[in-house]
């Protein structure tokens, strides 16, 4: 019954610019791709073109109404940042961190659990699947953008497809309701983060429910700000914002050459001494924090530390793992992940922004077909979920 629903509703026309829609449940590989070498905008003779690399280029004599659209179609382009440290990661650490994903977060569990029943709800950035399933009397489709967690959650038996989370590939009203849980946080502008709620939204029935969370900044165990690396102020206005992180200026300082965390320092290609210079430099711009005998968190400028919100998130892959053997060797060669030799564990960072409070809310407050109906701090996360009005 719930394949024929799915034949129904799914928009395969939507996912032009999405990465290969596949249904590994089901072992059928559908992939949606469109080429598109260049993109006429109507009424103008600029052009904004697709690389073979899949990024776009606007020309220097692009207009502002070319400008607006070029960004519109790279919303739903991934950029390298989150290609790098969060897709490429999630693949090569899948089955250690699934096997850390079992535990259920209580609201999320009985939101799940107070649906109608025979709802069918949709899991945008399903993980491992540990929710899918999770209320019998509903039924349940996932789907990630790693195709080796979705690889997991179809050898358990759930309906999991690959997609990105900012171009679902569902008919608008496709489900009863949608959760998307600590997903946003791994999308690196404001544009693709309010772009993933719009499509969580569209994808539900009118009167359908969207609950959504995220990291916050205020974390209840503040000493963890301590194990991340905040990325430094170069790299924040390259990649971060404003605009598209694809659109931007030269600079010196590529991705490549950006160096990763390793127990708490940035470690790359770089003597003892310069590796030193480094850190300190970072730490300052960002205004270093450390714990207090209480355990609380002392700063140079507690605001500046406040408002600092992108980060690196290491993760410690152990040396017994067997796919340190495959995904680790490549990603160790690439300069993707570090040894550890003290820990035992290759060292992946993932990229995180963590959302300072009411941020959540802002990027909803404009939408015009959805309105908050609850809003909460659970479990160093912000949450709120939403209400399809139309």
């Amino acid at each position: 019954m719930l394949k024929e629903q799915l034949d129904v509703f799914i928009n395969f026309g939507s996912c032009a610019l999405c990465r290969p829609f596949v249904n590994i449940k089901s072992v059928c590989h559908q992939v949606i791709s469109r080429t598109m070498k260049e993109i006429k905008v109507k009424g103008a003779s600029s052009l904004c073109t697709l690389g073979s690399d899949g990024e776009y280029n606007v020309q220097d004599s692009v207009s502002t109404s070319e400008d607006q659209i070029c960004s519109s179609l790279s919303v739903k382009v991934t950029p390298e940042l989150e290609k790098k440290y969060v897709h490429h990661v999630y693949d090569a650490i899948a089955p250690h961190f699934s096997s850390t994903r079992f535990a259920k977060w209580p609201k999320v569990a009985s939101f799940l659990n107070s649906l109608p029943l025979g709802s069918l709800v949709l899991d945008a950035g399903c993980g491992n699947g540990k929710y899918l399933g999770l209320n019998p009397d509903c039924f349940f489709v996932g789907c990630d953008i790693s195709a080796t967690l979705i690889k997991i959650c179809a050898d358990k038996g759930n309906e999991v497809f690959v997609a990105d989370a900012v171009n679902l590939p569902y008919r608008t009203g496709f489900s009863d309701a949608a959760i998307s849980i600590a997903v946003l946080h791994h999308l690196s502008t404001e544009k693709r983060r309010k772009k993933a709620i719009e499509e969580l939204v569209r994808v539900v029935k009118k009167g359908g429910l969207v609950l959504i969370t995220v990291w916050a900044v205020e974390q209840e165990d503040k000493s963890l700000l301590t194990k991340w690396t905040p990325l430094n102020q170069k790299y924040v206005e390259e990649w971060i914002g404003p605009g598209s992180p694809r659109i931007r200026s030269p600079s010196s300082m590529t991705l490549q050459s950006i160096p990763e965390t390793e127990e708490n320092r940035l470690l790359g290609e770089h003597g003892k001494d310069s590796k030193e210079n480094l850190t300190e430099r970072v730490w300052e711009s960002m205004c270093l924090t450390s714990p207090s005998e209480d355990n609380s968190v002392i700063s140079k400028d507690e605001k500046t530390i406040m408002d600092q919100q992108e980060y690196f998130v290491p993760w410690h892959l152990p040396y017994h793992r067997a796919e340190v053997s495959g995904a680790s060797v490549c990603a160790l060669a690439s300069g993707l992940a570090k040894k550890d030799d003290k820990k035992g564990a290759v060292v992946y960072n993932r990229y995180y922004h963590v959302f300072s409070e009411g941020e959540l809310e802002r990027l909803v407050s404009d939408m015009d077909n959805a309105v908050i109906v609850d809003r909460f701090f659970d479990k160093s996360n912000w949450c709120i979920i939403l209400e399809k009005t139309s």
